[in-house]
């Protein structure tokens, strides 16, 4: 018999994931804890393999949960949108401008997914400066733009608060002392929440790479240079941190989204909005 990943049981999966916990999931899910708990296990049963490592501070995914993760978010993305645009075809042409960190994760097939359910309608995802950003907003040529809020181009529509974790280069050791540093250059929100974090926290450091690209701080990670933060979404699973009281808390990143005043009404542009509120 065909198995089924059904999109009930791989949202409770994403939200648990998400909270980090399963009473939290619960909660936001309007479900009791053990009804939450049995569509977990239906869903392992179903994959075949252990998802979600559980103990008395929370839940975390398995190797197995982290390699469906993904897939589970884009299917209920796509269900989402299958739901929300059933009988509707847009057309015309959309521009989002993405931090790079975020051009880095799952938003882009997101878009992808979105504008293959439209053949009439382009999208278009770019990453620039904040200096480039900003000229093209102005201009007219850029019609959303999801950032840093300090460096958004106009202002935020709304706004969503992000944690940063802890990446591990390899055989790093996070006892060491002064702590080697993966840092993105100057000017960054990532770059001052590593060093103030480790001030508070008395950690002394030296900066042993710097990047001004994800591109460059990953192959600093993986070249085994040192620690960086980065979005949940960004780290590899070689690079979490497996021992969390080791290093300082970090600060969470306040994300926002600016939206060209020349789109209202525009119903591509709304779709393309929901789809980024959605996945962000």
């Amino acid at each position: 018999m065909a198995r089924d990943l059904e999109t009930a049981l791989l949202r409770s999966f994403v939200t648990a994931v998400r909270a980090g916990s399963i009473s939290r999931a619960a909660t936001a899910l309007g479900q009791t804890q053990p009804a939450l708990s049995q569509q977990l296990r239906k869903l392992e049963k179903v994959v075949g393999r252990p998802l979600l490592h559980r103990s008395p501070a929370g839940v975390a995914p398995t190797r197995a949960g982290e390699e469906l993760l993904p897939y589970a978010e884009r299917i209920l993305s796509l269900s989402a949108q299958a739901l929300t645009e059933a009988g509707r075809t847009l057309a015309g042409q959309c521009r989002v401008g993405l931090l790079e960190d975020l051009a880095a994760s799952r938003l882009p097939q997101a878009l992808a997914d979105l504008a293959r359910l439209h053949p009439g309608a382009t999208l278009e995802v770019l990453s620039l400066s904040t200096g480039a950003m900003r000229e093209a907003y102005d201009a007219g040529h850029v019609h959303l733009v999801l950032d840093h809020v300090p460096d958004l181009p106009g202002p935020p529509r709304w706004t969503v608060r992000r944690p940063l974790v802890w990446a591990v280069g390899r055989d790093v050791d996070v006892a060491a002392d002064p702590l080697p540093l993966v840092l993105f250059s100057n000017p960054c929100f990532w770059r001052t929440s590593v060093l103030e974090s480790l001030e508070r926290a008395g950690r002394r450091r030296h900066v042993a790479f710097e990047s001004n690209s994800l591109v460059g701080v990953l192959a600093g990670l993986r070249a085994g240079l040192g620690v960086a933060a980065l979005m949940p979404a960004n780290l590899e699973p070689a690079m979490a941190c497996h021992e969390p009281d080791a290093l300082p808390a970090l600060p969470d990143v306040e994300l926002g989204l600016a939206r060209h005043p020349q789109t209202a009404g525009d119903p591509l542009v709304d779709a393309v909005e929901t789809a980024l509120r959605r996945m962000i």
